[in-house]
């Protein structure tokens, strides 16, 4: 289980309501960039912080962790007592723990805000069900603004260019990454098949080795690379004969990912119950 807990000292921000946030996986890196940028946003407040049972940083100030001042919110693995009286939680953790996460959100009709990765099909529909029984989720593989335009533009490059252009998707992240490809490499996988009308399972080529033979029209390619401490690198090849254009984002920081999951909270806060992404708070589902 993962899990903090902290109810506790609240900053006030302008006497205005705060929507009370619930970070997993507050003890890592992507939890202190949360936490931070929560106290910085106008609207938000933390109101707990989880980790796994066993963590190290458990009992742990949230804020201290963080590098703020103390908050008096220590982390927990107890779920229940982290989620009670929360109005959101901000996962960005395992698919497992998302799960359970996403059935407690519906039971107590919370907003979910879902950055986890390497999720089974399986477990796609267990988020699924959880919005049709009260949660507000939003889920990306990707929380970043940029990547999110970029995976527009994506589906309308594939679509403008059709299968005279071969794609292929390039991405590189940190040594720590446990999942391949990448969430926001299959998000944009997802945008380019969706450009070109084509179930992407169907159609992508996620590894190769040996004798593959010549390249099959229409498919789409992907390509992982994993080294050092590299945040997030994604690069869109749109290849055709004598040509090539390329789309990229750089992820420089963190606190990009943060900012556009409290965006993302947000939004949600405003919603009635159901199964969201990044597009839709960014209004090109309209």
């Amino acid at each position: 289980m993962i899990c903090c807990y902290v109810v506790g000292y609240r900053r006030i921000k302008n006497n205005m309501a705060q929507m009370k946030l619930c970070v997993t996986g507050a003890g890592g890196r992507m939890g202190g960039a949360l936490i931070r940028a929560i106290d910085q946003t106008e609207g938000l407040v933390l109101h707990s912080a989880l980790e796994r049972s066993g963590a190290n940083s458990i009992g742990r100030d949230a804020g201290i962790g963080a590098g703020l001042p103390e908050l008096n919110i220590k982390i927990t693995d107890q779920t229940d007592q982290a989620l009670n009286g929360a109005d959101g939680i901000i996962d960005f953790t395992i698919p497992a723990a998302s799960v359970i996460l996403a059935q407690k959100a519906a039971k107590l009709g919370l907003v979910h805000i879902i950055g986890t990765t390497g999720c089974t099909g399986e477990e796609e529909l267990e988020f699924a069900r959880a919005a049709e029984m009260g949660a507000r989720i939003v889920k990306s593989g990707n929380m970043s603004l940029g990547v999110n335009l970029l995976a527009v533009l994506v589906k309308q490059g594939a679509a403008a260019l059709g299968e005279d252009f071969d794609i292929e998707i390039l991405e590189m992240h940190h040594n720590q990454k446990i999942d391949a490809p990448s969430g926001t490499a299959l998000l944009l996988g997802e945008a380019a098949a969706k450009g070109r009308k084509i179930n992407l399972e169907e159609n992508a080529v996620k590894s190769r080795d040996g004798i593959v033979g010549k390249r099959k029209t229409g498919t789409i390619g992907f390509a992982t690379l994993r080294g050092g401490s590299v945040i997030g690198e994604h690069s869109v090849v749109f290849a055709g004969a004598g040509e090539r254009i390329e789309l990229s984002h750089v992820a420089q920081d963190r606190s990009l990912f943060a900012n556009g999951a409290l965006k993302a909270a947000l939004w949600a806060n405003d919603q009635p119950k159901g199964f969201y992404s990044m597009l839709d708070v960014l209004g090109f589902n309209k």
